[in-house]
């Protein structure tokens, strides 16, 4: 498990390389709690996306079990009318959810800087 110092140093490193960064949270899966985020807008609620994310990603895992699927879930994206949101599984327990601006970012920007550190949240 990384550091809170770690887990900053990663998310600057990442709003840095994405244009339209708004938001990331290392979560814990099972509890759905952040264990770590940096936020660039005040209004936007990371405690409840991180919760909430925790429960697609365990629904995710659930389908994937029922249809008996023999692979691991690697990321989700989502796509909003203004914003990309990626959920990166950077541990057993342990996913990366992002938000950006679409009007600054793009999916091959967002899924370039999210890969290149995410190794350091494992």
């Amino acid at each position: 498990m990384p550091s809170e110092k770690q887990i900053v140093e990663t998310f600057d490193h990442i709003a840095a390389d994405i244009p339209g960064f708004i938001a990331a949270s290392l979560v814990d899966l099972d509890s759905g709690m952040t264990l770590g985020l940096k936020s660039l807008r005040p209004d936007f609620d990371l405690a409840a996306a991180s919760a909430y994310n925790s429960e697609m990603v365990k629904q995710k895992l659930k389908i994937m079990k029922s249809l008996n699927l023999k692979t691991h879930l690697e990321d989700m994206l989502l796509t909003l009318g203004d914003q990309i949101h990626l959920i990166k599984m950077v541990g057993q327990g342990t996913f990366l959810y992002l938000a950006a601006d679409r009007a600054g970012a793009n999916l091959a920007i967002v899924r370039s800087a999210v890969n290149k550190h995410a190794g350091a949240l494992s």
